[in-house]
């Protein structure tokens, strides 16, 4: 899997991991439906399983809390493509990209593409900051336990995420 470029679709299905968040708006209802698109309405991807919703003050951003969650699906998109479809949900949902870290209606970050390691200026693989956030660990814990060592939860545990969903 590790020679497979971006925008190359797989020879079979490949299991991917997205995080999913947003703060503005009905955030809740927001990540809910996002969780329900990534089985409906892009093409070739199957939801497999979600976790809870988790509560989380923004980090390096600011308004209100945001409602987070990670996904894992089943896909036969390239990288590239399930990237385009994530990025199309979130225009769908209203998002807007005014600054950097700006609060938002929808965030749909293409965490894990099966093993493959990916650096390009459109993504990197897997997500660059996703071990240093506990609104990602512990929802990928509570879905895929094998993914989240206890030393990776322990190096967040001073960052505050309730579940509530």
């Amino acid at each position: 899997m590790s020679e497979l470029a971006a925008g190359q679709a797989p020879a079979g299905p490949i299991l991917a991991l997205v995080g999913v968040g947003g703060n503005l708006g009905d955030a809740r209802t927001t990540v809910e439906s996002a969780l329900q698109a990534l089985s409906g309405a892009v093409v070739a991807t199957r939801l497999l399983k979600a976790s809870s919703l988790y509560r989380t003050a923004p980090q390096q951003s600011s308004g209100p809390d945001y409602v987070n969650a990670v996904a894992l699906v089943e896909t036969l998109l390239s990288p590239l493509a399930l990237l385009q479809a994530l990025q199309s949900l979130e225009q769908a949902a209203g998002r807007e990209r005014p600054y950097r870290n700006a609060p938002r209606t929808l965030d749909l970050d293409l965490l894990a593409y099966g093993d493959l390691r990916l650096d390009t200026p459109t993504l990197i693989l897997p997500h660059p900051r996703m071990h240093q956030r506990a609104f990602v660990l512990q929802p990928l814990a509570e879905i895929c336990p094998e993914r989240v060592s206890s030393a990776e939860l322990a190096a967040v545990a001073d960052q505050a995420v309730e579940r509530f969903g």
